[in-house]
C-alpha cells in the first residue's frame, strides 16, 4: 500500500473520490465569479421558512410495534391459508378429470405467455 493509503492506486475508490473532488473544486472556482448578488434575499427567505415538523419521539417505536404485530399475525395466518389453498386446489383437480388435450392446451398457453414476456423483456433491453 502506498503512503497515501489507497490513493496511490489509480483504480481505487480513494483515488476516484480525490479525482472527483478535484473536478468539483475546479468547477466551483470557475463559477465563483458567476455569483448573483441578491441583497440578502435568499437569507431572508430561509430564515422566514417555518421550522420542519418533527415527529413525536413515541412514533417510531409505535410504528415498529405495529409492523411487528402485523408480521406475527401474518406468520400465524399464512400456514393455515397455504393449507386451505392446497386443499381447495386438490379438490378442484381431483373432482374433474382432465383430458390430455386440455393439459396440452394449458401448457401451450402458459408457454406462450412465458416466452412472449421474455421476448418483450429482451427486446426492451
Amino acid at each position: 500500500m502506498s503512503a497515501q493509503g489507497d490513493g496511490g492506486n489509480p483504480g481505487s475508490a480513494a483515488a476516484t473520490a480525490d479525482w472527483l473532488d478535484a473536478v468539483l473544486a475546479g468547477d466551483a472556482r470557475d463559477l465563483a465569479s458567476d455569483y448573483i448578488a441578491d441583497d440578502g434575499f435568499t437569507a431572508r427567505v430561509m430564515t422566514s421558512l417555518p421550522a420542519p415538523i418533527v415527529a413525536p419521539a413515541w412514533r417510531k417505536p409505535a410504528v415498529a410495534a405495529l409492523w411487528g404485530v402485523a408480521v406475527v399475525g401474518l406468520a400465524f395466518a399464512l400456514p393455515g391459508a397455504a393449507v386451505d389453498v392446497a386443499r381447495e386446489t386438490f379438490k378442484l383437480f381431483s373432482a374433474k378429470p382432465f383430458a390430455l388435450s386440455e393439459i396440452a392446451a394449458l401448457l401451450a398457453v402458459a408457454g406462450l405467455g412465458t416466452w412472449s414476456t421474455a421476448y418483450y423483456a429482451w427486446k426492451r433491453a
